[in-house]
């Protein structure tokens, strides 16, 4: 019972073929795609107006070189809110489920934005390794907390995303397993269990929006350090 509640998080395959790669596709070819034309319909408008919005308020307060990433951290937010809320439909992946992917996007933006701060002011970008005023016994000390807190970041990122998907969706499948055996047994029960069910879904739709969002935030914050 305890591995079939974790079935759901395998990668699906077909004749040995991994499935992951149309888990990810697919979602991003169903949203619309800009036309030619002078007036568009309500729904490119209101994605459009979207994602005006959120690259306006996420890149307020980053500097102008940092500017440079609207494009893809826009693209990114959509990537991930469409892979997670297509994930909660039923017989679906969601691959931001899997560690190794959520790490692999985590890993190479956290280490863009640190090289960028090497690269283009190295004494800010160390200075964070050091805060102003430490007493000399304690430099060594905070140096390495420091650089471990450094190196943690991208973890943290990646397992962040993985555990609330995870949660959510295992929480989801506990309860509809509930709904179903006590349908017979206990009705009332199982229809309260069932009202549950539909707002944890609700809920989790809130929170696959809120995760993308975070992940995105989260680089444009390391980023606006090493800006």
């Amino acid at each position: 019972m305890i591995l079939s509640y974790f079935d759901q998080f395998i990668s699906p395959s077909l004749l040995g073929i991994p499935l992951i790669a149309l888990a990810i596709v697919i979602p991003m070819s169903l949203l619309p795609t800009p036309s030619r034309r002078w007036l568009n319909n309500r729904v490119l408008s209101i994605q459009s107006q979207l994602i005006s919005s959120f690259t306006q308020q996420m890149f307020l307060p980053i500097n102008l070189g940092g500017h440079k990433w609207a494009l893809f951290l826009a693209s990114l937010m959509i990537f991930l809110l469409s892979i997670n809320i297509s994930g909660l439909l039923p017989y679906t992946f969601t691959p931001t489920t899997q560690l190794s992917l959520n790490l692999g996007f985590a890993v190479p933006l956290w280490l863009g934005t640190v090289l960028i701060g090497l690269r283009n002011q190295p004494t800010a970008a160390l200075g964070h390794l050091l805060p102003e005023g430490t007493p000399v016994p304690l430099i060594p000390v905070l140096i390495i907390i420091e650089t471990i807190s450094l190196f943690i970041r991208p973890v943290a990122l990646g397992v962040r995303l993985t555990a609330n998907l995870t949660a959510g969706h295992l929480l989801i499948q506990l309860i509809a397993t509930a709904v179903l055996v006590l349908a017979q047994t206990m009705p009332i029960v199982s229809l309260t269990a069932f009202v549950v069910l539909v707002l944890l879904n609700i809920l989790e739709v809130a929170v696959a929006m809120i995760q993308a969002y975070v992940f995105v935030l989260l680089v444009s914050l390391y980023l606006q350090e090493n800006v």
